[in-house]
């Protein structure tokens, strides 16, 4: 991740009146990927106030057996790459998500990953908030 400032330019503004942000991150979702996950890899990429952001990434990988996500914070979630099914409590069909694919989860519903592609990473883009 770097640091640094950039310089924010609106419509219709001179160099001149251009405006300073300090840049505290950057970065880039799909580089550093292991070769071979043995494990699901989850990343936090942001955590300020009610808001988090991680990186997930899987291969092949599920929920436990008997295991299910029941956190208070809402979680939207997008599918970057690969596939993958989350099975939701109550009902009898996975969602099946694939790369562009995104669903918004309000807490406290339990969920659990049913499946993800064996033969391509799948990368998801988690935001939790409230």
């Amino acid at each position: 991740m770097k640091k640094g400032e950039i310089f924010l330019k609106g419509p219709g503004q001179s160099k001149k009146t251009e405006s300073k942000m300090r840049v505290e991150e950057t970065g880039n979702f799909f580089s550093n990927i292991p070769a071979e996950l043995q494990e699901e890899i989850i990343e936090k990429i942001l955590n300020k106030g009610s808001i988090r952001i991680e990186r997930i990434i899987s291969k092949g990988h599920s929920s436990p057996d008997n295991f299910w996500y029941d956190q208070n914070e809402n979680e939207w979630v997008l599918v970057l790459q690969g596939q993958a099914k989350l099975l939701f409590e109550g009902n009898e069909e996975a969602v099946l998500l694939a790369a562009g694919d995104y669903i918004n989860i309000p807490g406290n519903v339990r969920h659990r990953v049913e499946w993800t592609i064996p033969n391509v990473e799948t990368i998801w883009l988690a935001v939790y908030y409230g």
